[in-house]
């Protein structure tokens, strides 16, 4: 059975607004919502729970909705300015879910590859940083990021969105540089830190064992634990004015270093 939907004034829509805008109504209510077609997808095919599928009939058609109503997913069909109140993209296709968090601890971390290679966020702020670094992981087929000193919650929108859907298809680990540190030393994994008073080029580093590529924040950088824990404080060099790179690009090129003297396997 399809519920209908056609005031802003309802107060599942309001419940709706503030999971979209507050990250304390995520954290409570264990919801997030997630817009358009190929990141819902993406949850899906990464074992997330919908639980339910709003769609606006002005744009997409109930045949393309109706491979999601299975299960104890619920469906709730909206009127155009319902819908875009819980909207947060420009340009939607007109469908969005409600997804069930994942738990992220340290305890649920399962790695297969022996030599495993894993980003670490240290304190990384703006969600559109977070964003690309989750895409360009998913597209290196890193097997595991672990964020710490936590700044921006994992499900704000502008992650989901500026990830393209890859905050679902990575293993997000989120915890505490202790913890981190501990499970690398049990593991017998190298710490290799981006800093900018480094002395080692990362293109220096072999990248072929078991290893962590630590990135620090925007303005500050990595954090006092990592500069005096790590094997390798490694720069990328620089040839112009700027003295440093955006933090998801550094991170881009360091993994793709890695990547590549592992001959991309």
């Amino acid at each position: 059975m399809i519920k209908k939907i056609s005031s802003t004034a309802n107060p599942e829509i309001k419940e709706y607004i503030k999971i979209l805008r507050k990250s304390n109504a995520r954290k409570q209510s264990g919801y997030f919502l997630v817009e358009g077609v190929r990141e819902i997808d993406i949850a899906i095919r990464n074992n997330y729970f919908i639980k339910k599928i709003i769609y606006n009939p002005v744009l997409i058609n109930f045949d393309k909705v109706k491979k999601y109503i299975k299960g104890k997913t619920e469906c709730i069909e909206t009127t155009n300015n319902v819908y875009k109140k819980i909207s947060y993209r420009s340009s939607t296709e007109g469908l969005i879910a409600l997804v069930e968090k994942k738990n992220h601890n340290i305890d649920t971390l399962k790695i297969k590859n022996r030599s495993p290679l894993i980003l670490i966020l240290d304190g990384i702020e703006k969600p559109g940083n977070i964003g690309a670094l989750l895409r360009t992981s998913d597209a290196a087929n890193i097997d595991a990021v672990f964020i710490i000193n936590q700044k921006t919650d994992l499900y704000n929108a502008n992650i989901i969105r500026s990830s393209i859907g890859c905050l679902f298809s990575n293993n997000i680990i989120l915890t505490t540089t202790e913890k981190t540190i501990e499970y690398l030393k049990e593991n017998n994994i190298k710490i290799f830190s981006s800093f900018l008073k480094a002395s080692k080029n990362y293109q220096e580093i072999n990248y072929n064992e078991g290893c962590a590529i630590v990135l620090g924040s925007e303005d500050k950088g990595i954090s006092k634990k990592w500069l005096d824990e790590s094997h390798e404080l490694i720069y990328i060099p620089m040839q112009g004015n700027i003295d440093s790179l955006n933090v998801s690009n550094s991170g881009a090129i360091i993994i793709y270093e890695a990547k590549r003297q592992r001959n991309f396997k």
